[in-house]
């Protein structure tokens, strides 16, 4: 059972060391543009139906911490997906306003 165990471990690090790589480029990015919210939110799904299984079935152990930790990584994407949004519908209302401004001359 311990290699099972240190098996999905990796398989959680792996994927969760993605999610500050992936928020750190969005940030920088500075737009939501590229960025499916459906896709985090399948992710989410799933790293809650993983949680769910191990409580179902009474296994709580190192590797649960595995996935709150990736949990709140993917928390951190959310909050740059809405930052990239706020800032995407801010530069949309200055465009618009430029564009007004250029036809009025």
């Amino acid at each position: 059972m311990l290699i099972a165990e240190i098996l999905e471990a990796v398989m959680l690090v792996c994927f969760g060391l993605s999610w500050p790589m992936n928020a750190y480029k969005a940030y920088k990015a500075r737009t939501a543009k590229g960025t499916s919210w459906q896709f985090l939110t399948l992710i989410c799904a799933g790293y809650i139906c993983g949680i769910g299984a191990k409580l179902a079935c009474g296994i709580v152990n190192w590797v649960l911490v595995v996935y709150f930790v990736n949990l709140v990584l993917l928390g951190v994407n959310w909050a740059v997906f809405f930052r990239n949004r706020r800032l995407d519908q801010a530069n949309e209302g200055m465009r618009v306003e430029v564009c007004i401004e250029a036809a009025a001359r």
